[in-house]
């Protein structure tokens, strides 16, 4: 009788497997949607007119205009997770490397959470100016500070990982460990998901939007998440008794970019930035018009939020904090004419305040990286406003 059991369950498996397989793939005649875009999109575009932006809000005081457009981008990142009732460091390890000293620690991010960082201290008499380093997405949820960090007391397996992530994106550079040689403090943090704040059973970048799905059944937002951990760790660094509190900058590459100029628009504690690889304007994302369609997911999503602003019209509320965006001819990630259309909408809004001068961007003949020569150019940026 169990035998029999046996051979109907495997054959009910079989006969399941064949169906699954049978209709996956299987084509209606009418359809709604069309390469993971509705066929309606570019009707969606035409109704986002970003009333909140500046040039199209009624608020003509620029100051009073930052404030109101702030305080949207916030109501539309939900409840933020409640800060750390103390911070309660801990050193971990620490090494001295060339120029400067290494630590790993952990600390309260919030009180939600208790995280691992790096930070790099240079050597000799503080305050110096200070970096919050970003890091990338690269669909690799393995590492993260480790990406831009040579790592700190880590195994075989996570210093190889990190040494091919850093030769295949940041050529063969640890951007942290250059900008402390060069006497900036740095800070990096992983973001929810990456490095050691990812999941009990292992990484699975599937399981990423099916997490985020699930942190909005909560009424969260696990994007919002990330920028208020961004905003709470700039907030930390600038507790720290050598760190100058009013030279304080954010860097980032790809994500860490996107980052970056979120963190820079809503810290009033950042006094200037560098994005490296990611700007664009959402009707040249969201098509499939140019040959790639957007696949970053809900590391770019605060729902509601496109009703009001578009990307290049939040980081304008930075507006006129030093910025640096370097963006690549050779990116497939981020199609030149939404690159260039954000530029302008930028400029705009620094040339109409005066500060024309403190906005740089530029598109370099570069893929989707950030190689020697951009690391570079951030550090001398940096240098230009930090010291």
């Amino acid at each position: 009788m169990l035998q029999i059991k046996h051979k109907r369950t495997l054959l009910f498996a079989i006969i399941s497997l064949v169906f699954l397989t049978s209709v996956k793939g299987q084509k209606r005649e009418h359809y709604e949607f069309y390469k993971d875009f509705p066929v309606y999109a570019d009707k969606l575009l035409g109704e986002l007119t970003y009333p909140m932006a500046w040039g199209n809000s009624k608020e003509t005081d620029f100051d009073k205009w930052k404030a109101k457009a702030r305080d949207k981008v916030f109501e539309c990142m939900m409840t933020p997770p409640p800060a750390a009732k103390s911070y309660d460091v801990k050193i971990v390890a620490e090494e001295k490397r060339e120029g400067y000293v290494a630590r790993k620690i952990e600390f309260n991010l919030s009180d939600f959470y208790r995280v691992s960082a790096y930070l790099l201290v240079p050597d000799g008499k503080g305050p110096f100016p200070a970096i919050n380093l970003l890091h990338d997405h690269g669909a690799h949820l393995f590492i993260g500070k480790e990406k831009m960090i040579k790592p700190i007391a880590e195994d075989s397996v996570i210093v190889a990982d990190a040494e091919q992530w850093c030769d295949k994106l940041y050529g063969g550079q640890f951007f942290g460990d250059y900008l402390a040689k060069h006497g900036y403090i740095v800070f990096c943090v992983d973001a929810p998901l990456w490095g050691e704040r990812g999941r009990a059973e292992g990484v699975d970048r599937k399981k990423y939007d099916l997490i985020a799905g699930n942190m909005m059944m909560y009424g969260r937002n696990l994007c919002a998440f990330m920028t208020y951990d961004d905003i709470a760790s700039t907030d930390f660094l600038a507790t720290l008794k050598d760190v100058d509190t009013t030279k304080i900058g954010c860097v980032g590459f790809s994500m860490g970019a996107y980052r970056a100029w979120m963190l820079a628009a809503l810290s009033d504690k950042i006094a200037a930035c560098a994005s490296v690889c990611w700007m664009v304007t959402t009707d040249v994302q969201m098509t499939w018009k140019y040959g790639r369609k957007e696949n970053g997911g809900f590391a770019n999503c605060i729902p509601g939020l496109r009703q009001y602003l578009d990307y290049p019209h939040i980081a304008s509320m930075a507006c006129p904090k030093p910025m640096l965006f370097i963006n690549g001819l050779k990116d497939k990630l981020f199609p030149v004419p939404g690159v260039k259309k954000a530029y302008d909408i930028m400029h705009n809004v620094w040339n109409s305040q005066g500060a024309g001068g403190r906005l740089v961007t530029e598109l370099r003949p570069i893929t989707h990286s950030c190689g020697i020569e951009e690391q570079k150019s951030v550090l001398d940026f940096m240098d230009k406003y930090l010291k």
